[in-house]
C-alpha cells in the first residue's frame, strides 16, 4: 500500500499558505458543538488544548500525572529553534528548512519540516506576548545560542530551563480555557483504549489512577500527544512515567507506526553509575557552546584517570585530543547528536574513556572561562588581571549562562564542573519514530491526530537540538487548530457522540478483562525485573550500533521476556485502587511489544541513517552511509496481531528543493 501524505501541490515555500487558504473550516457557532480529545498535556498537548479551546471548541484533555505542569516537557533545558535572524548571520526560514532535513539524514518529509520552519517565527512572538522570559542581550533584545548541526544561531532560551518556562505559558494558556469552562480537565487518567464507531475515532476509555475507576470519553475527534518511547531502554533521560501506550493502543486499532528504530542518544548525559539507577539525567546541548570534549591522547593516561591517579587538570593541551574538533573541523563541538554520540563511543571502545566504567568523556570549560574572563576584564577596565581575576570574572559570565545546569551536575557527580571537567557520556534521549500523519497530522485511523513527539514527522533519522520545543508548539499552536477543522467540518450536524454504543461497551470489556488478566498471573518477578531486563536487550544490541545477528538475537529474546511476563509478572493490590504496579505493568507490556517492532525496523532498514546505525553500511571514517536507492522511504508498519508479523508500507520521501547528498560536517 502507497501511504497518500496529502501534501499540497506547487512551490514547497506556498504549500502551507495555499493549504490553509483552501481547507474547510468550522463557523464560530458550531465550533460550539464539536468536542476534541486531547491525551497529553505536555508542550504539544497542552499548546493544541489551549489553541483549539480558544477557538471555541470544547476540550476534554487527559494527562497522567497531577497537573500539566508535570508534563516531561518541563526537562527540556537548551532552547528553541527559530529562524528570526536576529543574529543578522545568515539565517533564514530555508536555512533553517536545509539544516533539519540535512540534519535527519534526509529521511524526512521535506513539505513539513518547510512548514515548521515557517512557523517557527510566530511561536516565539505567541510564547513572548505569554511572558515567556526568553533570555535577553544588553540591549534587551532576545538573545540567541548555537546547537549542534548548524552555523548559525538561532536557539532562543531561558538559562537552562527553556522546558518549563514554554510549559508554564501553554499551561497558563490551558488555565485560562479551564477557568471558561471550554476545556474539561482530566488529571490522573491514562487512555488505555481507543474506541473506533464506524471507522472514525469516536472517543477513548481512560483508567482514573486514583481510585481504578475505568471510564468513558467520547468525542468527534482525538488528538495524541502523549511524547516518545524511548524509555523502551529501561534507562533513558525521559521522566520514568513517560510511555509508548496512547502510541501503542491506536496503533493496535489501525493507525501506522512508522520509523520505530529512529531513536536518538544524546552525546551530553551524565554518564551511568551502577546497575540501581532507574533512569539517566540529561546535561543540555547548549553547554557545547562553549564546552570543549576531549579524551586524553594516551591510553596510559585514561587508565590513570580511571583508577583515580591522575586528575584531568593534570593532562597538559598538547596530551589532550579534542577529537570531535579533529575529526569535524568545520563543526567541531557542534556537530549532530548522532555524530557526536558514535564519537564518543568510538573513543570509549579504543579505550580512552575515562570514568570508573570506562564509559565517559570530558567537556571541559576551562577556555571559556579564561576567554569570557579577560573579555570581562577589558570591559571593567582592569588592567593585567591575575588568572585568579580572569577565573573568578569567567566562572560568574558561565554561571549566568548556564548556572543551574552546573548546580545539577554537582548535586548528582558531587564534583565542582568550575574546576574540574564534567564527565558526559551518550544517552537515550528522544524517539523521531512514532505514528504516522499526513501532512494535516491525521494518523490512519479517519479523526484520529497524533502531534509532537508521538508522531514520526519533521526529524528524519536525527534531531537537531532546540528542535523538539519547536516541533511541538508548531504541531499545537499553528498546525493542528488549522487542519483539523478541515475534517470537523463534516461532523457539524453528527450531534454528541454517545458512550452507550456497542462499541464503548466492548473497548470497556477489552480494557477489563487486559486489567483482570494480569492480577491474576500472580507471578514472582516485578515489572521492573521484565522493564530492565527488556532495556539491557535494546541498548546492547539495537542501541548505539546495531547488525543483523544482534537484531535477529534482541528479536527472539524480546519474544522470550514477554511470554515469561504474561505468565510470571507480580502485581500486588487490585483494580479499583491506585496501583502503580498495575499502571506500570501495562506500560510495560506495551513496551515488549513496541520493542520487538523496533528490533525488526532496524533490521530491515540495511543502511544507516542518522540515529540508525548499521555496523554493515558504514564509510571507510566510521560514519553512517545511506542507501539511497533502497531506503529513501519512510517505513509505516500495520499492526495485524503479533510485532513479527506487522506489514511493512512505505511512504516514498521526494527532495525537490534540496539536494539528496551523503552528509558531511568536516
Amino acid at each position: 500500500m502507497m501511504l497518500d501524505s496529502k501534501v499540497p501541490s506547487g512551490p514547497i515555500a506556498d504549500k502551507w499558505t495555499k493549504h490553509k487558504n483552501t481547507i474547510n473550516v468550522v463557523g464560530p457557532a458550531n465550533k460550539r458543538n464539536i468536542d476534541i480529545i486531547v491525551v497529553g498535556t505536555g508542550l504539544a498537548g497542552g499548546s493544541a488544548s489551549a489553541s483549539l479551546a480558544e477557538m471555541g471548541y470544547n476540550v476534554k484533555a487527559f494527562c497522567y500525572q497531577d497537573s500539566p505542569r508535570r508534563a516531561h516537557s518541563i526537562a527540556a533545558q537548551g532552547g528553541i529553534n527559530a529562524a528570526k535572524n536576529y543574529q543578522n548571520d545568515g539565517d533564514s526560514i530555508y536555512r533553517l528548512f536545509y539544516d533539519t532535513v540535512k540534519g535527519g539524514d534526509y529521511r524526512a518529509r521535506e513539505a513539513n519540516v518547510y512548514r515548521l520552519a515557517e512557523v517557527s517565527v510566530n511561536i516565539i512572538d505567541q510564547c513572548v506576548a505569554q511572558g515567556v522570559p526568553f533570555a535577553r542581550d544588553y540591549g534587551g533584545l532576545l538573545d540567541n545560542r548555537s546547537f549542534g548541526g548548524v552555523l548559525v544561531s538561532r536557539t532562543f532560551y531561558a538559562r537552562g530551563q527553556t522546558g518549563q518556562q514554554l510549559l508554564l505559558g501553554a499551561y497558563s494558556a490551558m488555565n485560562r480555557q479551564i477557568a471558561k469552562g471550554k476545556i474539561k480537565m482530566y488529571n490522573r487518567h491514562e487512555m488505555v483504549e481507543l474506541v473506533k464507531v464506524d471507522g472514525k475515532a469516536r472517543g477513548i476509555i481512560s483508567r482514573n489512577l486514583v481510585t481504578g475507576e475505568i471510564e468513558r470519553h467520547s468525542a468527534h475527534a482525538v488528538v495524541i500527544a502523549s511524547g516518545g518511547y524511548g524509555n523502551v531502554f529501561f534507562l533513558s533521560t525521559n521522566a520514568m512515567g513517560s510511555n509508548v501506550t496512547a502510541s501503542w493502543k491506536i496503533h493496535k486499532n489501525g493507525a501506522f507506526f512508522a520509523n520505530p528504530c529512529y531513536t536518538q542518544i544524546h552525546p551530553t548525559c551524565v554518564p551511568r553509575s551502577g546497575e540501581h539507577q532507574s533512569k539517566l539525567t540529561l546535561m543540555s546541548e547548549s553547554l557545547r557552546n562553549d564546552g570543549r570534549i576531549w579524551v586524553p591522547k594516551n591510553q596510559e593516561d585514561a587508565e590513570l584517570v580511571r583508577q583515580k591517579k591522575l586528575k584531568p587538570t593534570d593532562i597538559s593541551e598538547e596530551d589532550r585530543d579534542y577529537y570531535l574538533e579533529r575529526r569535524y573541523p568545520a563543526f567541531g563541538n557542534l556537530v549532530p547528536r548522532d555524530v557526536a554520540s558514535r564519537a564518543a563511543k568510538e573513543r570509549c571502545d579504543a579505550g580512552f574513556g575515562v570514568n570508573s566504567t570506562g564509559e565517559a568523556v570530558y567537556l571541559d570549560f576551562s577556555s571559556a572561562i579564561e576567554r569570557y574572563g579577560k573579555e570581562k576584564a577589558l570591559i571593567l577596565g582592569i588592567s593585567n588581571p591575575s588568572s585568579q581575576k580572569i577565573i573568578e570574572l569567567g566562572e560568574a559570565v558561565v554561571s549566568q549562562k548556564y548556572g543551574n545546569l552546573f548546580q545539577m551536575y554537582e548535586q548528582i557527580v558531587a564534583e565542582n564542573p568550575y574546576q574540574t571537567p564534567m564527565m558526559i557520556y551518550p544517552a537515550v534521549h528522544y524517539t523521531m519514530g512514532g505514528v504516522w500523519v499526513d501532512y494535516n497530522l491525521m494518523t490512519t485511523i479517519p479523526g484520529c491526530y497524533c502531534i509532537g513527539e508521538a508522531n514520526f514527522s519533521d526529524h528524519g533519522a536525527n534531531r537537531l537540538g532546540a528542535s523538539a520545543l519547536m516541533q511541538g508548539l508548531a504541531d499545537g499552536y499553528f498546525v493542528l487548530p488549522y487542519t483539523i477543522g478541515d475534517y470537523l467540518s463534516h461532523d457539524i450536524r453528527t450531534g454528541p457522540i454517545s458512550t452507550d454504543s456497542k462499541e464503548f461497551s466492548k473497548a470497556e470489556e477489552r480494557v477489563k478483562e487486559t486489567l483482570d488478566k494480569m492480577l491474576n498471573i500472580k507471578g514472582e518477578k516485578t515489572v521492573d525485573y521484565f522493564h530492565k531486563k527488556l532495556g539491557k536487550i535494546m541498548w546492547e544490541y539495537a542501541g548505539m550500533a546495531r547488525n543483523k545477528e544482534g537484531l535477529d538475537y534482541a528479536i527472539q529474546e524480546i519474544k522470550n521476556i514477554r511470554k515469561e511476563f504474561w505468565t510470571n509478572v507480580k502485581i500486588p493490590g487490585s483494580q479499583n485502587e491506585m496501583n502503580k504496579e498495575l499502571e506500570k505493568a501495562g506500560r510495560v507490556a506495551d513496551f515488549l511489544e513496541l520493542g520487538e517492532l523496533f528490533a525488526k525496523d532496524a533490521l530491515e532498514r540495511t543502511e544507516s541513517a542518522g540515529g540508525h546505525f548499521r555496523e554493515e553500511s558504514q564509510t571507510p571514517e566510521g560514519e553512517a552511509l545511506r542507501n539511497d536507492t533502497d531506503f529513501a522511504f519512510t517505513s509505516a508498519w500495520e499492526y495485524i496481531g503479533e510485532p513479527s508479523d506487522a506489514i511493512l508500507h512505505k511512504e516514498h520521501l521526494e527532495f525537490n528543493d534540496i539536494e539528496l547528498k551523503q552528509r558531511s560536517y568536516k
